[in-house]
């Protein structure tokens, strides 16, 4: 392990990010580890340990500071303002152990990568380069041949993931880059005088830092990758002498967007839960979920359910949708293995699924909800999204866990369509998934009622006066408010639509082809509206 000291990360944090306010007794000591504690922890060995006490700040990191003390750790980071943390201070002068207050917006992820930098230099170069090195460096090389230049690729902690072949147009800041896999602090530190960092965070555009000769710096271009408005590194691209040409931008544009989706990609790998062939075992049949079962030291005689978590559309389309759709599922890995250590959490069809095998019993839907409305709330104060969480019907065992899959998925499916429930059984919309099933069993078939449907085709006032009546239950005076017309002209309009079609829409059988014809010309309408 490096021997890296408090001072070498405090220098690689953004300004503003934290201050020392207390600094260890021993400041010399080499930092050998860090560990992440939570509020709720137990005393840890602390040790020769740089601590990150996360889920509380200021004054109420009191009580777990304390239990922290029992083993002093060498320097401890909580997030905070100042003057909040006077008492802990104290405790913590007398103990010998550091205080790094981190600003309460600040990110964990930044502080743990830097720490993680200096702290396990090498086995975290190992971990990243053996995931992301094949994919990284054949983006660097296509962005050095398309633009004639030198790239460097870094995360956010400025470490070297990838760069293009090093020829002899590099400069000695992308020489030392690449022998030391980070570049030397006082280039780093003239990057940040020339505001190079400040604009990079600012802007989603590529960035040109000029030559400057005097310092051995030739021209550069740089762009940030993003996920969200999160920071997940940089490109860096040098001019090898001829200059940057035309479409440099347009072609660094492109390789940061690729770069990012395998950064993103490689995030969502770290967690074993994210396994995806896991869960597609154990939900394609019993065989294979005997099998993963015995594998994994599951119980497969008792219980078990299938939760499926699904992101909304607007979540779906957010920029950084990736990221959090690989953080859900570690979101839900956590709270299920509170729930039940051998809960096995992954991707399926594009959703996450959490299998709880092992139950005491089948009466455990009211423990369920509430594991996914746990989930649900979660997701929604740390992570800024709104899943839907479908919690499916239990399993009589894990081997015939396979059979409730499809009655979850569209228990899924409807509470995507309605929008309101975030956490839902098969109970609460038994009738919606029923009539949904009938309808794509109606669309998947060839037969229609012709003069029906050709009113539906070609008669659009008279098609959505159709729909709204249904939706009316049938109530003229309730479609006529909810349209806007005379009570007489949705008599007219109706007694039309009888008359044409020859269907009596107060006969239960009649009604029902016309509601399944209306929700399918619905449907296309909405997908394909007419031109006013």
């Amino acid at each position: 392990m490096a021997a890296a000291t408090m001072d070498d990360i405090l220098s690689d944090l953004p300004l503003g990010f934290a201050s020392l306010i207390l600094r260890p007794s021993n400041a010399d000591s080499p930092i050998e580890r860090f560990l992440i504690v939570d509020s709720d922890d137990e005393t840890s060995d602390g040790g020769a340990a740089f601590v990150l006490l996360i889920g509380v700040r200021g004054r109420s990191a009191l009580p777990a500071l304390r239990r922290l003390l029992k083993n002093p750790p060498l320097v401890l980071a909580v997030k905070g303002r100042t003057g909040e943390l006077e008492e802990a201070e104290e405790l913590l002068r007398a103990a010998g152990t550091g205080l790094l207050l981190v600003d309460p917006a600040a990110d964990w992820d930044r502080l743990l990568s830097i720490a993680k930098d200096r702290i396990m230099p090498r086995s975290y170069q190992s971990e990243v380069l053996t995931l992301l090195e094949e994919d990284l460096f054949a983006i660097a090389q296509t962005t050095a041949r398309l633009t004639s230049s030198h790239v460097v690729i870094e995360d956010a902690a400025n470490k070297v993931l990838a760069y293009s072949t090093v020829t002899n147009d590099i400069d000695e800041l992308r020489k030392a880059s690449i022998l030391a896999r980070r570049g030397p602090r006082k280039y780093e530190l003239l990057l940040k005088d020339l505001g190079a960092y400040r604009e990079l965070h600012r802007t989603r555009l590529p960035v040109r830092v000029p030559a400057r000769p005097q310092d051995g710096l030739r021209e550069r271009i740089a762009i940030t990758l993003f996920a969200g408005d999160r920071i997940m590194g940089y490109i860096w691209l040098q001019e090898t002498g001829d200059g940057f040409g035309a479409d440099v931008d347009y072609v660094l544009t492109g390789s940061a967007a690729r770069a990012s989706a395998e950064l993103i990609r490689y995030r969502n790998q770290q967690s074993v839960h994210m396994r995806q062939d896991r869960i597609a075992r154990i939900l394609s049949g019993p065989a294979e979920a005997a099998a993963s079962a015995h594998s994994e030291k599951i119980p497969a005689d008792r219980p078990a359910a299938l939760i499926l978590l699904g992101m909304s559309a607007t979540d779906a389309q957010a920029d950084d949708a990736a990221l959090k759709h690989g953080e859900l599922a570690n979101l839900a890995s956590i709270h299920a293995a509170a729930y039940k250590q051998s809960a096995v959490v992954g991707q399926f069809n594009g959703d996450t699924a959490v299998i709880i095998p092992a139950l005491q019993s089948a009466n455990a839907e009211a423990g369920l909800r509430s594991l996914a409305e746990a989930i649900v709330r979660d997701a929604g104060k740390h992570l800024g999204i709104s899943p839907f969480a479908a919690v499916g019907p239990v399993a009589p065992d894990l081997l015939s866990i396979h059979s409730v899959t499809a009655k979850t998925e569209a228990l899924l499916g409807s509470m995507r369509r309605d929008g309101t429930a975030a956490v839902a059984t098969v109970d609460d919309f038994e009738v919606d998934i029923l009539f949904h099933e009938a309808l794509e069993n109606f669309t998947a078939s060839a037969f229609r009622h012709r003069s029906l449907w050709s009113l539906l085709r070609d008669d659009g006032e008279l098609a959505e006066t159709l729909r709204v009546y249904f939706e009316s239950s049938l109530d003229v005076s309730e479609c006529s408010k909810r349209m806007k017309l005379h009570k007489n002209t949705v008599y007219y309009r109706i007694s039309k639509a009888s008359r044409v079609t020859g269907l009596n829409f107060t006969d239960p059988r009649h009604s029902l082809v016309a509601l399944l014809h209306i929700q399918e010309w619905a449907g296309k309408h909405k997908e394909h509206p007419r031109n006013p």
